[in-house]
């Protein structure tokens, strides 16, 4: 944090202003017009580039034609899509005209999206591929929708439904509408107090509830979090988390602010995101742990199979990297002797790490789940900041590490505007210009959200160490009691097993029992290779996790991952799964955290076998 800036007066002075995020994308139109690309996506198998002026016209012409589909002030439009030019397009489009855009994760089952719409009462949806429109057409007759608005012209849809248009169509209709002023003026009028979205929690512990979120919320994030981190207009993010989830949406925001450039990836998944990384080579990116989990398993695995004279080379090279990035990060000169040899480690190895993810790296942001310390340090060593942070939907960013604010295990430092105290139970309760309104139509839960005196309560337990930085312990909810009366956190034995490449999932169970089991996934193309390795013979997978070679693998990968834990924390008995929880079978969120509940109830033979003698 930069103590010479007082963020509260600045904050205050920019409110006074009333712009909003409808605004300040107008304003970077009128500055760079067509020469300064805003955006890019790859929607259609090519890179295609949208400057700042043609950004702002198809918003305009987006704004025009919702205006002619009757959208008012404070209405509702849903946005069901991976991310694309066209998602933000939407997004800045209901901003400029007083609207509110509600994201829809676009993997949420028809069910999910049902409910959404029905709770906020959507009635113009925009859609993107054959699976969404399939979805919003399976549910049509029982919602409030009126237009369906299809992104991808390419599926297959009903042209006689009238309820149906092409997004081309729609664009065009908004652009001969000459609705133009009716929109400046709607722009012009609008202020930091005016609600823009309604954000629908991903509801691992039950329905998702719609959070709704001010421009003046966004905008205390943005001022909150931005100051340490020098963004140039040359600079790059690559969207890669969905633009349904408010960490990626926030950050993409910020990046524009700052007059640098967003590529959309249309697809959260690793081998997707890998071509996109070569591709666009970003200087920025959101990202979850389990992406850099299954990057350092990759990279550890191939180090492993070198000969011990390269892993020794390896080893030495990572020891000169991390003397180096400790110096940079404490801001002290490096020798020239540690110089030369750390330009020699980087051109033997640290530079492959980079190169994955396009060698252009300044920082990369990761949360959403509890992280491993050992994976974050050893991409600090190769050159790869990743900067961890906590939030949340109901109150945005609470801390976030920064390039000399770096501590690893734990979430950072407390962000500016934001207020943190830990409660009498262990829970972290937040309070900034961020927070939410409370949850649309849902004025009980609302009310549970607030403390007394109006501070949010997280439902996490953790604490702020001597040197102010965050430690998040687990969910207040996801904290078990064994029959013993001891409490366990499941999150901290997961991220342990989950440090291992043979691991790809890991639920902790134990609640009321007598002692902590395990439902483990493996990583199957980890298990695979070892087995052709070994001679281990097998015809499936339900075959595969029974065999007692690879039930001994397991035992023993276990006690060694999870040896510092406390006696009773660790895990007595495991079983193998051979599918991965889905958010298809309801076990995962969209952001990939486990459904302890589902998965309990889905899995109770299985857990109860673990614990019949």
């Amino acid at each position: 944090m930069n103590s010479s800036i007082d963020y509260e007066k600045e904050f205050q002075d920019f409110l006074a202003k009333d712009d909003h995020l409808g605004k300040m994308v107008h304003k970077r139109a009128e500055k760079f017009g067509n020469t300064k690309v805003a955006v890019r996506h790859k929607a259609f198998g090519q890179w295609e580039e949208f400057t700042w002026g043609r950004f702002v016209e198809i918003i305009d012409n987006c704004a025009m034609g919702l205006l002619e589909y009757g959208v008012k002030e404070r209405e509702f439009v849903g946005i069901f899509s991976n991310n694309r030019v066209e998602w933000a397009v939407a997004d800045y489009a209901c901003f400029s005209i007083k609207g509110c855009s509600v994201p829809i994760y676009q993997s949420n089952s028809a069910e999910e999206l049902k409910y959404i719409v029905n709770d906020c009462t959507i009635r113009i949806l925009f859609v993107e591929k054959q699976e969404h429109y399939d979805k919003a057409m399976k549910i049509l007759p029982e919602t409030s929708v009126e237009k369906v608005i299809i992104i991808d012209h390419r599926i297959n849809y009903d042209k006689n439904n009238s309820k149906v248009i092409l997004y081309k169509d729609f664009i065009e209709m908004g652009s001969r509408s000459g609705r133009r002023d009716e929109v400046y003026k709607l722009l012009d009028s609008g202020k930091t107090d005016d609600l823009s979205t309604l954000i629908y929690t991903s509801g691992t512990t039950g329905e998702p509830k719609g959070v709704m979120l001010t421009h003046k919320n966004w905008l205390a994030m943005l001022f909150a979090t931005g100051y340490y981190i020098p963004i140039i207009e040359s600079d790059v993010n690559l969207a890669f988390l969905p633009l349904a989830h408010v960490f990626e949406r926030a950050w993409s925001y910020f990046i524009l602010c700052c007059n640098a450039r967003v590529d959309y990836c249309h697809e959260a998944k690793p081998e997707v995101l890998m071509q996109f990384l070569q591709e666009s080579r970003p200087h920025y990116m959101c990202s979850v742990p389990r992406l850099w989990e299954k990057v350092y398993a990759k990279v550890m695995d191939g180090v492993s199979q070198m000969p011990p004279k390269k892993q020794k080379i390896f080893n030495w090279a990572l020891e000169i990297g991390k003397q180096v990035a400790y110096m940079k990060k404490d801001q002290k000169p490096v020798p020239f002797g540690l110089k030369f040899k750390h330009k020699v480690a980087d051109k033997l190895i640290l530079h492959k790490v980079r190169d994955l993810f396009g060698g252009r790296n300044k920082v990369y942001n990761c949360g959403g789940s509890a992280f491993s310390g050992e994976i974050s340090e050893f991409f600090f060593k190769c050159g790869v900041l990743l900067l961890q942070g906590y939030g949340m939907t109901e109150c945005f960013v609470i801390t976030v590490s920064n390039p000399t604010r770096n501590k690893f295990g734990t979430c950072g430092p407390v962000v500016p505007l934001m207020k943190v105290r830990i409660s009498e139970e262990g829970e972290i309760q937040a309070t900034s210009p961020s927070q939410t309104q409370g949850y649309w139509n849902k004025p009980e839960l609302t009310k549970n959200l607030f403390t007394e005196d109006g501070w949010v309560r997280t439902g996490d337990i953790g604490h702020i160490d001597e040197e102010g930085y965050l430690v998040i312990t687990d969910r207040l909810k996801d904290m078990f009691k064994t029959s013993g009366g001891k409490y366990v956190a499941p999150q901290q034995i997961e991220t342990l097993l989950k440090e291992d490449i043979f691991f790809e999932q890991a639920a902790a169970i134990g609640d009321g029992k007598n002692f902590v089991s395990a439902l483990i996934v493996p990583s199957f193309e980890q298990l695979e290779l070892y087995c052709q390795k070994q001679g281990i013979k097998y015809s499936s997978r339900e075959e595969l996790v029974n065999n007692p070679e690879i039930l001994k693998l397991y035992r023993e990968r276990i006690d060694a991952r999870t040896e510092v834990l406390g006696q009773v924390e660790k895990v007595k008995r495991f079983t193998l799964l051979p599918e991965e929880f889905s958010q298809e079978n309801g076990e995962l969120t969209p952001t990939f955290k486990i459904k302890r509940k589902v998965i309990s109830e889905r899995y109770k033979d299985v857990i109860n076998s673990m614990y019949k003698d």
